[in-house]
């Protein structure tokens, strides 16, 4: 009993980060329907923009950790939609007109581009900080407890905040009616006066700035960071929104908390190395059952 609700914690704090991620992914989709495969290396330049600048911070004696962490998430998301924003610029909108296809092998391009670029700039070592958030609550099971760290319900409450505020955005404000407009039609959104290029340009940087936040929990939390995280993150991030439903923002939460629920588990009853045969295994089995995902809706095709 002690060890599965120690593996629900870590799997619902993993699941969290998959989730902030995931929402990038099913946003930028929904919006032009296409993936951005460069979405997790995004996240991997956050993790490193968030080591500099908490390492930055020590050195100039800032000991306030709230203090710290804001102004590491306020760097992180400025620079990193900066990257979000170079990357609808450069990969996607020359090619908005060109076969589905050009623009996804331009994203892989970009994502190999970017991940080497780190390699090159800041060496292929990983790069460590001391515990930001030490310690933590011990909650007490007859003979055994079960241990929450203070990161963890930071993941928690950041990622449940911003599904809420970003549900809100997409729901209730102007730009949100521009960008349901968008994803339905963009010819027609552009006849009825939207400005198309500045709402896709705003929805890569929105995307790109949650995947900040998840670098900036991910560095909190692991402490360790290398120019490799962003591939594999990133695909289990887009297993998360397909999993959930891709242009579902609850449903891209859904789909990373069972992501990280299923490799938890998994990786403390079974073999570990095959957590991500398991995870993938499930995705598909749940596919043929739902092709559209759990909160999906299915495309419905106007003649």
């Amino acid at each position: 009993m002690y060890l599965a609700l120690q593996q629900l914690v870590n799997g619902l704090t993993l699941g969290a980060v998959y989730g902030l991620i995931a929402i990038g992914y099913t946003m930028v989709y929904g919006i032009i329907g296409m993936i951005n495969f460069a979405h997790g290396d995004v996240f991997m330049i956050a993790a490193f923009i968030s080591i500099a600048a908490f390492t930055l911070l020590s050195v100039f004696g800032v000991s306030s950790v709230p203090l710290a962490i804001f102004c590491v998430l306020i760097v992180s998301i400025l620079l990193t939609s900066a990257y979000g924003w170079a990357v609808e610029r450069t990969a996607y909108r020359p090619l908005r007109g060109a076969p589905r296809l050009a623009p996804l092998i331009s994203a892989i391009g970009m994502s190999i581009f970017l991940q080497n670029f780190v390699q090159l700039t800041q060496g292929a070592r990983v790069k460590a900080i001391s515990p930001v958030i030490p310690g933590g609550v011990r909650i007490p099971l007859g003979a055994d407890s079960v241990f929450v760290s203070y990161s963890q319900m930071l993941i928690v409450i950041v990622t449940a905040l911003l599904l809420a505020a970003f549900t809100w955005l997409i729901t209730k404000t102007s730009f949100g009616r521009q960008q349901r407009a968008c994803e339905q039609d963009l010819k027609m959104t552009s006849f009825l006066g939207c400005n198309v290029d500045r709402i896709i340009s705003f929805t890569f940087m929105i995307g790109a700035g949650l995947a900040a936040v998840a670098g900036v929990m991910v560095t909190i939390y692991y402490g360790v960071v290398d120019f490799s995280i962003g591939f594999l993150v990133g695909i289990k991030a887009f297993t998360a929104a397909v999993l959930g439903g891709i242009g579902s923002l609850p449903g891209a939460v859904l789909g990373g908390l069972l992501i990280g629920l299923i490799e938890s588990f998994w990786g403390t009853y079974f073999s570990a190395e095959y957590k991500d045969v398991a995870t993938f295994a499930i995705l598909i089995l749940v596919l043929l059952v739902r092709p559209y995902g759990l909160l999906g809706r299915p495309e419905v095709e106007k003649v």
